[in-house]
């Protein structure tokens, strides 16, 4: 079954961009499918529905249905091995 993966960023520009290919390398290395959807933070609570994971280059405004990862470690280079671990645990449930 495909997944949605929603990244998210304060402007949906330059650090969700970083993100995103991160994410969409992430996913195809380790073979899941899944749509990565780049948006702004403002714009999660609207396009949430359908989504199995949240990655936000910040913290999120509210709490939401379905899990969500910080990914400040890609934008960082620090503990980027560990978000790549949760990202792949939370598709592969």
């Amino acid at each position: 079954m495909k997944k949605t993966v929603l990244v998210a960023c304060g402007a949906g520009i330059a650090t969700s961009t970083v993100v995103c290919d991160r994410v969409e390398n992430l996913l195809k290395d380790n073979n899941i499918s899944a749509e990565v959807v780049q948006c702004k933070i403002s714009e999660v609570a609207s396009r949430q529905e359908g989504a199995d994971l949240i990655v936000s280059t910040t913290i999120l405004p509210t709490t939401y249905n379905i899990p969500s990862e910080i990914a400040t470690a890609y934008i960082t280079g620090i503990g980027m091995e560990a978000l790549d671990q949760k990202i792949i645990d939370h598709l592969k449930k």
